[in-house]
């Protein structure tokens, strides 16, 4: 794989991933699956919680609405759903037939009308991504991925996972100009080539940058590629839940609570401040009344 200049005394290589860094025990690649056979059920044990399995197109995937319902059952259906796709997880939506096979597994209930299936690797990703520490994997610290987009006039650089320590962090050097960039901003940087060819960007989304920037190589091992789905899944949105009012709690703990004090309290000011206005101009007219009549008296 050819090399990705860096700065620094020693240049960074793009390394060979088979002898760069031994992949993780979710990173194995799986057997082959010659002998598995269409719409086969089996179980996978996915985080201790057992899983069934169906063989779909020659590939054992996994109930993603199961998943949700057991091991992700804290996190809502956006969450999971947002987290999918910024992963780039697609679902294969499984057939009637199908369907009814899970039903009788006990993987969907009897009123499911659909089921999307995903394959166990992306499983661990999506579960992993929620469960698991988001901790970078293990890389040589002189390790960077070929990357390229093909935003506007497309652009190709070098995504060092070593500067890659938040969402924002400058860790793709441009093969051209040699100058960094966020992930988020680096689909939005590309240079005009004599044999690019410009290409409509879509909606301009900086939250889509894992789904634009792609390796280069066009056949990459599966480790190399198992490390990069990794690095991506990396500060890929936050869990924080927000803050619900415990039930039973005094309505003055409520965030607009004091809101409401203070505009009940302006408005009780204001109306005892229109009523002594009112009462003096009432003693005003009296006065001028008492007044009129004296003068006419007089006369």
């Amino acid at each position: 794989m050819a090399s990705s200049p860096l700065p620094g005394p020693n240049d960074i290589l793009l390394a060979s991933p088979s002898s760069a860094f031994q992949p993780d025990a979710l990173s194995q690649p799986r057997p082959g699956h010659a002998n598995l056979k269409p719409n086969q059920v089996g179980q996978v044990i996915l985080y201790g919680i057992p899983i069934v399995s169906l063989v779909i197109d020659g590939q054992e995937r996994l109930c993603l609405a199961q998943i949700s319902n057991t091991l992700l059952k804290n996190f809502s259906y956006n969450e999971i759903h947002n987290r999918r796709v910024a992963l780039g997880i697609t679902c294969v939506q499984c057939t009637p037939v199908q369907l009814e096979i899970l039903r009788r597994a006990g993987a969907m209930p009897i009123s499911s009308r659909r089921c999307g299936m995903i394959t166990k690797r992306e499983a661990e990703r999506l579960c992993k991504s929620f469960l698991g520490e988001n901790r970078p994997p293990k890389l040589p610290d002189n390790f960077a991925f070929d990357v390229s987009h093909e935003c506007a006039w497309g652009c190709r650089g070098s995504f060092i996972p070593a500067r890659y320590n938040s969402s924002r962090a400058k860790c793709i050097k441009c093969s051209y100009c040699n100058m960094y960039f966020s992930p988020n901003k680096f689909i939005f940087h590309s240079h005009r080539t004599p044999d690019a060819k410009y290409t409509q960007p879509d909606a301009a989304n900086f939250n889509s940058w894992r789904r634009h920037l792609k390796l280069t190589d066009k056949s990459p091992q599966d480790e190399l590629v198992f490390a990069w789905e990794d690095v991506k899944a990396m500060f890929n949105g936050g869990s924080r839940k927000r803050a619900l009012p415990q039930p039973g709690a005094h309505p003055a703990c409520h965030p607009l609570s004091s809101i409401r004090t203070r505009s009940i309290a302006f408005s009780s000011q204001t109306l005892t401040l229109l009523e002594e206005i009112s009462g003096e101009k009432d003693q005003v007219n009296t006065h001028k009344k008492r007044i009129h009549l004296i003068r006419s008296k007089r006369m």
